[in-house]
Protein backbone atom coordinates (compact mmCIF):
# COMPACT_ATOMS: atom_id res chain seq x y z
CA UNK A 1 0.00 0.00 0.00
CA UNK A 2 3.27 2.05 0.76
CA UNK A 3 4.34 2.18 -2.95
CA UNK A 4 0.58 2.74 -4.27
CA UNK A 5 0.68 6.15 -2.41
CA UNK A 6 3.15 8.39 -4.52
CA UNK A 7 1.52 7.18 -7.80
CA UNK A 8 -1.90 8.62 -6.46
CA UNK A 9 -0.05 11.73 -5.35
CA UNK A 10 1.44 12.40 -8.66
CA UNK A 11 -1.69 11.87 -10.54
CA UNK A 12 -3.62 14.38 -8.02
CA UNK A 13 -0.59 17.23 -8.55
CA UNK A 14 -1.74 17.31 -12.10
CA UNK A 15 -4.78 18.54 -11.02
CA UNK A 16 -4.28 19.78 -7.73
CA UNK A 17 -0.98 22.12 -7.98
CA UNK A 18 -2.22 25.22 -9.73
CA UNK A 19 -0.41 26.51 -12.80
CA UNK A 20 1.52 30.04 -12.39
CA UNK A 21 -0.52 32.66 -14.21
CA UNK A 22 0.74 33.87 -17.10
CA UNK A 23 1.10 38.21 -15.18
CA UNK A 24 1.17 36.50 -11.87
CA UNK A 25 3.29 39.45 -10.64
CA UNK A 26 4.37 42.46 -12.56
CA UNK A 27 7.54 43.87 -10.42
CA UNK A 28 9.35 46.85 -11.91
CA UNK A 29 12.64 45.98 -13.29
CA UNK A 30 15.92 46.20 -11.66
CA UNK A 31 19.55 46.08 -11.68
CA UNK A 32 21.82 43.34 -12.17
CA UNK A 33 25.59 43.29 -10.59
CA UNK A 34 26.59 44.55 -13.87
CA UNK A 35 24.56 47.37 -13.53
CA UNK A 36 22.14 46.38 -16.46
CA UNK A 37 18.08 46.41 -16.44
CA UNK A 38 17.11 42.83 -15.59
CA UNK A 39 13.69 41.14 -14.56
CA UNK A 40 13.89 41.02 -10.90
CA UNK A 41 13.56 37.87 -8.89
CA UNK A 42 10.90 37.19 -6.79
CA UNK A 43 11.59 34.63 -4.43
CA UNK A 44 8.10 33.06 -2.99
CA UNK A 45 6.90 33.11 0.60
CA UNK A 46 6.64 29.06 1.36
CA UNK A 47 4.65 29.67 4.65
CA UNK A 48 1.91 30.90 1.88
CA UNK A 49 1.47 27.50 0.86
CA UNK A 50 1.12 25.76 4.32
CA UNK A 51 -2.73 26.29 3.94
CA UNK A 52 -3.41 22.48 6.06
CA UNK A 53 -3.01 21.52 9.25
CA UNK A 54 -0.27 19.34 9.34
CA UNK A 55 -1.53 17.40 12.31
CA UNK A 56 -4.77 16.00 10.96
CA UNK A 57 -4.58 16.40 7.17
CA UNK A 58 -4.67 12.96 5.59
CA UNK A 59 -0.71 11.38 4.06
CA UNK A 60 -2.02 12.19 0.36
CA UNK A 61 -2.32 16.36 1.64
CA UNK A 62 0.86 16.03 3.34
CA UNK A 63 2.82 14.93 -0.08
CA UNK A 64 0.61 17.48 -2.38
CA UNK A 65 1.80 20.05 0.11
CA UNK A 66 5.45 18.97 0.16
CA UNK A 67 5.49 18.74 -3.86
CA UNK A 68 4.07 22.12 -3.77
CA UNK A 69 6.95 23.25 -1.61
CA UNK A 70 9.54 21.32 -3.59
CA UNK A 71 8.40 23.00 -6.88
CA UNK A 72 8.54 26.51 -5.15
CA UNK A 73 12.13 25.62 -3.68
CA UNK A 74 13.68 24.62 -7.28
CA UNK A 75 11.87 27.48 -8.39
CA UNK A 76 14.35 29.71 -6.83
CA UNK A 77 17.06 27.74 -6.77
CA UNK A 78 17.38 27.54 -3.36
CA UNK A 79 20.44 25.27 -2.57
CA UNK A 80 19.25 23.00 0.51
CA UNK A 81 15.80 22.43 0.87
CA UNK A 82 14.81 21.10 -2.29
CA UNK A 83 17.74 18.06 -1.58
CA UNK A 84 15.95 17.51 2.01
CA UNK A 85 12.47 17.91 0.82
CA UNK A 86 13.12 15.12 -1.78
CA UNK A 87 14.58 12.63 0.40
CA UNK A 88 11.71 13.01 3.07
CA UNK A 89 9.11 12.31 -0.40
CA UNK A 90 11.13 9.14 -1.26
CA UNK A 91 10.51 7.75 2.83
CA UNK A 92 7.25 7.64 4.63
CA UNK A 93 4.36 9.86 5.19
CA UNK A 94 5.30 10.32 8.69
CA UNK A 95 9.21 11.01 8.25
CA UNK A 96 7.68 14.18 5.60
CA UNK A 97 4.79 15.08 8.15
CA UNK A 98 7.53 15.89 10.68
CA UNK A 99 9.78 17.04 8.37
CA UNK A 100 7.28 20.15 6.89
CA UNK A 101 6.15 20.55 10.92
CA UNK A 102 9.82 20.88 12.37
CA UNK A 103 12.81 21.14 9.79
CA UNK A 104 11.10 22.30 6.86
CA UNK A 105 11.20 26.19 7.74
CA UNK A 106 14.59 25.75 9.03
CA UNK A 107 16.05 24.62 5.61
CA UNK A 108 14.03 27.43 3.94
CA UNK A 109 15.66 29.84 6.32
CA UNK A 110 19.48 28.51 5.69
CA UNK A 111 18.66 28.51 1.88
CA UNK A 112 17.53 32.48 2.41
CA UNK A 113 20.73 33.13 4.54
CA UNK A 114 23.36 31.04 1.70
CA UNK A 115 21.35 33.25 -1.19
CA UNK A 116 21.47 36.71 0.74
CA UNK A 117 25.58 36.20 1.37
CA UNK A 118 25.73 35.19 -2.60
CA UNK A 119 25.16 38.62 -3.18
CA UNK A 120 27.93 40.09 -1.69
CA UNK A 121 30.23 38.85 -4.68
CA UNK A 122 30.84 42.29 -6.32
CA UNK A 123 29.03 44.15 -4.93
CA UNK A 124 28.98 47.97 -3.89
CA UNK A 125 28.58 49.46 -0.61
CA UNK A 126 25.93 49.83 0.20
CA UNK A 127 24.76 46.43 -0.98
CA UNK A 128 26.88 45.10 1.70
CA UNK A 129 25.94 47.35 3.89
CA UNK A 130 22.29 46.27 3.49
CA UNK A 131 23.34 42.46 3.57
CA UNK A 132 25.51 42.52 6.26
CA UNK A 133 22.43 44.45 8.13
CA UNK A 134 19.71 41.88 7.14
CA UNK A 135 21.97 38.51 8.20
CA UNK A 136 22.44 40.50 11.42
CA UNK A 137 18.82 40.45 11.87
CA UNK A 138 18.58 36.62 10.29
CA UNK A 139 14.48 36.45 10.10
CA UNK A 140 12.95 35.19 7.51
CA UNK A 141 10.90 38.74 6.36
CA UNK A 142 14.12 40.22 6.42
CA UNK A 143 15.34 38.03 4.00
CA UNK A 144 12.74 38.16 1.73
CA UNK A 145 12.73 42.00 2.02
CA UNK A 146 15.91 42.06 0.83
CA UNK A 147 15.85 39.78 -1.78
CA UNK A 148 12.83 41.21 -3.30
CA UNK A 149 13.36 44.39 -2.93
CA UNK A 150 16.00 45.78 -0.68
CA UNK A 151 18.62 44.40 -2.82
CA UNK A 152 17.97 46.20 -5.65
CA UNK A 153 17.41 49.83 -4.30
CA UNK A 154 20.82 48.99 -2.71
CA UNK A 155 22.21 48.12 -5.83
CA UNK A 156 20.55 51.51 -7.80
CA UNK A 157 22.69 53.42 -5.40
CA UNK A 158 25.88 51.65 -5.93
CA UNK A 159 25.20 51.80 -9.43
CA UNK A 160 24.20 55.70 -9.49
CA UNK A 161 27.70 55.94 -7.70
CA UNK A 162 29.51 55.24 -10.71
CA UNK A 163 31.63 57.54 -12.45
CA UNK A 164 30.37 57.90 -15.61
CA UNK A 165 33.15 56.53 -18.37
CA UNK A 166 34.98 59.56 -20.04
CA UNK A 167 35.59 58.87 -24.01
CA UNK A 168 38.86 58.41 -25.07
CA UNK A 169 39.63 61.07 -27.93
CA UNK A 170 40.66 59.03 -30.93
CA UNK A 171 41.66 60.86 -34.27
CA UNK A 172 38.64 62.38 -36.64
CA UNK A 173 38.51 59.75 -39.78
CA UNK A 174 38.90 62.88 -41.73
CA UNK A 175 41.66 64.10 -40.60
CA UNK A 176 44.52 63.51 -42.97
CA UNK A 177 48.75 63.37 -42.04
CA UNK A 178 51.06 65.97 -43.09
CA UNK A 179 53.24 64.86 -46.14
CA UNK A 180 57.12 64.34 -44.82
CA UNK A 181 58.90 66.58 -47.28
CA UNK A 182 61.34 64.74 -48.88
CA UNK A 183 65.04 65.87 -48.76
CA UNK A 184 66.32 68.25 -51.72
CA UNK A 185 69.62 65.79 -50.87
CA UNK A 186 68.46 62.77 -51.95
CA UNK A 187 69.40 60.81 -54.87
CA UNK A 188 66.24 60.25 -56.20
CA UNK A 189 64.86 63.72 -56.13
CA UNK A 190 63.96 65.38 -59.21
CA UNK A 191 65.71 67.96 -60.86
CA UNK A 192 63.70 71.13 -61.45
CA UNK A 193 62.79 73.76 -57.92
CA UNK A 194 63.74 72.11 -54.62
CA UNK A 195 65.49 69.64 -56.94
CA UNK A 196 68.91 68.38 -56.72
CA UNK A 197 72.62 70.20 -55.85
CA UNK A 198 74.98 71.16 -58.54
CA UNK A 199 77.59 68.19 -59.29
CA UNK A 200 80.93 69.83 -57.38
CA UNK A 201 84.25 68.33 -56.67
CA UNK A 202 86.45 65.92 -57.88
CA UNK A 203 84.56 65.34 -61.12
CA UNK A 204 84.05 68.60 -62.26
CA UNK A 205 87.77 68.99 -61.82
CA UNK A 206 88.49 66.15 -64.04
CA UNK A 207 86.42 67.23 -66.97
CA UNK A 208 87.53 70.91 -66.83
CA UNK A 209 91.18 69.46 -67.41
CA UNK A 210 90.59 67.64 -70.21
CA UNK A 211 88.61 69.99 -71.67
CA UNK A 212 91.69 72.28 -71.40
CA UNK A 213 93.46 70.39 -72.91
CA UNK A 214 91.19 69.55 -76.20
CA UNK A 215 91.65 73.80 -76.24
CA UNK A 216 95.58 73.62 -76.71
CA UNK A 217 95.37 70.72 -78.97
CA UNK A 218 92.82 72.58 -81.12
CA UNK A 219 95.22 76.16 -81.03
CA UNK A 220 97.92 74.08 -81.73
CA UNK A 221 96.51 72.26 -84.77
CA UNK A 222 95.39 75.41 -86.03
CA UNK A 223 98.65 77.36 -85.56
CA UNK A 224 100.48 74.37 -87.54
CA UNK A 225 98.00 74.43 -90.33
CA UNK A 226 98.21 78.08 -90.91
CA UNK A 227 101.93 77.89 -91.25
CA UNK A 228 102.04 74.90 -93.72
CA UNK A 229 99.32 76.91 -96.11
CA UNK A 230 101.47 79.63 -95.56
CA UNK A 231 104.35 77.97 -97.25
CA UNK A 232 102.14 76.38 -99.92
CA UNK A 233 101.18 80.06 -101.16
CA UNK A 234 104.91 81.36 -101.16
Amino acid sequence: MRWKIPAGVLMALAFLIPAAPAVAQTESPGLNEACQTVERKVYKDIRELVTIDLDTATDVEVRVLAAQILAAANADSLPVLPRVLQERLDGTADDLRAFLKADAQKAWSTDLRITVVRTLTDAGANVKAAAQKVLDDGAIDTYLAYLNNGLYDARALDCASQPTPTPSATPSATTTAAPTPVSSASPGAPGGEGGGLPVTGAGTATVAGIGGVLLLLGGAGYLIGRRRRSRFVA
